[in-house]
């Protein structure tokens, strides 16, 4: 189209092309002369009244991501978090951006996610891992419950809440818990010494056993062996022990990083140390499966509550608090919940456990070599404990026998 003065307009393309060249070179220029950089034109504007950026991207495109259905990213996240080795990997999903977020804390995935996933470490414990926790054990992870058990039962002294905890994943099947229960009533822990009930120590242990927990089916064994809180059968006791040597080798020789020599574990000494039991006694082989404290194989690897426990203590001095021990066994992490609770070795008097099981597992991997009998052995209070085999009476400590 002409004008008057016989000038052509330009097309609409061509103008919209010119005008945006001359407000970019004023922009270049602009931003030159005040010391700010350039932008590359088409990505960013600058608006002149608000000294802000402003993005001029095109409009009505979507992210592939925000198509997904809900369903579909929470199945995602529920495998994610069940096979999470440790918790930055589940963390690290969550702070993504807000839809994971709000779909990574749905009951569904905290009731899949694995031990790893909230295995605290101690020194970082915090009202937001507490929190954490708690949101999974709402949604009905048992092993978030054990976990948050314990921690608060033994490091929070919050023994009811602990408890409850606890029984509620033992309600779902979880054998450490129903141990950990057994193990409480066994030693009346969270109350006097007239609280034990060795009959529910007992049934509980049992429950755990029949679901294959290893340091349960050693203490029923113990426990037929002894008499102790169930009818004497010297011979089922030896049946569970067998049992638990068994699997205790089998869990063991299945992992390929354990790292066991071959046929080490047949390594079978009978005079290694004066206090250890002649193998006649455990079978006439003399199999270490037949003994009181199976094969000589690794120490399992502990539980993330038991690690927590370590460390927490360990932060704090090795101490529960004024004349309040802790387990000798290291992989344990248990403290007294008041004084005289756990009971000592029989020979030397320098260790005490929370259990027989704890007891067993402690001989193989060091006290054997460090027990050291002595005529008569005195506590911190400066009062002569008992000497005599079996579980003492009184006010004093009981007494465990190392056989």
């Amino acid at each position: 189209m002409r004008t008057r003065r016989g000038i052509s307009y330009p097309r609409r393309g061509v103008a919209v092309d010119a005008c945006n060249t001359a407000a970019e070179k004023r922009t270049s220029s602009t931003n030159y002369k005040r010391g700010k950089p350039d932008f590359t034109a088409g990505e960013y504007m600058v608006c002149r009244k608000r000294n802000r950026l402003v993005s001029t991207g095109k409009k009505g495109e979507t992210d592939l991501f925000d198509s997904l259905p809900d369903d579909l990213v929470i199945s995602i996240l529920c495998k994610l978090s069940s096979c999470a080795s440790c918790p930055s990997d589940f963390i690290n999903v969550l702070i993504t951006c807000r839809r994971l977020n709000g779909l990574g804390l749905h009951s569904l995935v905290l009731s899949k996610a694995s031990p790893k996933s909230f295995a605290i470490k101690a020194n970082n414990w915090s009202d937001s891992a507490h929190r954490f926790l708690k949101l999974c054990a709402d949604a009905g992870n048992a092993e978030a419950c054990y976990t948050l058990g314990m921690i608060r039962f033994y490091c929070l002294q919050n023994r009811g809440s602990g408890a409850s905890l606890m029984a509620k994943a033992a309600i779902s099947s979880h054998a450490p818990a129903l141990y950990s229960l057994a193990v409480i009533q066994f030693n009346g822990s969270g109350g006097s010494k007239s609280d034990k009930d060795l009959r529910a120590g007992v049934a509980l242990c049992a429950r755990a056993a029949f679901l294959g927990h290893i340091d349960a089916l050693r203490e029923l064994g113990h426990c037929l062996q002894d008499g102790y809180g169930v009818r004497q059968s010297v011979a089922e006791g030896r049946r569970f022990l067998v049992q638990a040597n068994a699997r205790e080798l089998a869990a063991v020789l299945s992992n390929p990083d354990s790292g066991l020599p071959t046929r080490a574990w047949l390594a079978w000494n009978p005079h290694a140390h004066p206090n250890h039991r002649h193998p006649s006694e455990n079978g006439p082989s003399g199999c270490p499966l037949l003994s009181d404290f199976g094969c000589n194989v690794p120490a399992p690897e502990a539980h993330p509550a038991s690690r927590f426990l370590t460390e927490w203590f360990a932060i704090r001095g090795g101490s529960a608090g004024s004349g309040l021990r802790l387990c000798s066994h290291t992989g344990c992490g248990r403290p007294e919940t008041r004084k005289h609770e756990f009971r000592r070795c029989s020979v030397c008097g320098a260790v005490n456990y929370c259990s027989r099981a704890c007891q067993a597992l402690d001989w193989k991997l060091r006290h054997k070599e460090e027990c050291t009998p002595v005529e008569r052995w005195v506590d911190e209070d400066g009062e002569g404990g008992d000497d005599a085999g079996g579980v003492g009476g009184g006010d004093g400590d009981d007494v465990m026998v190392e056989s």
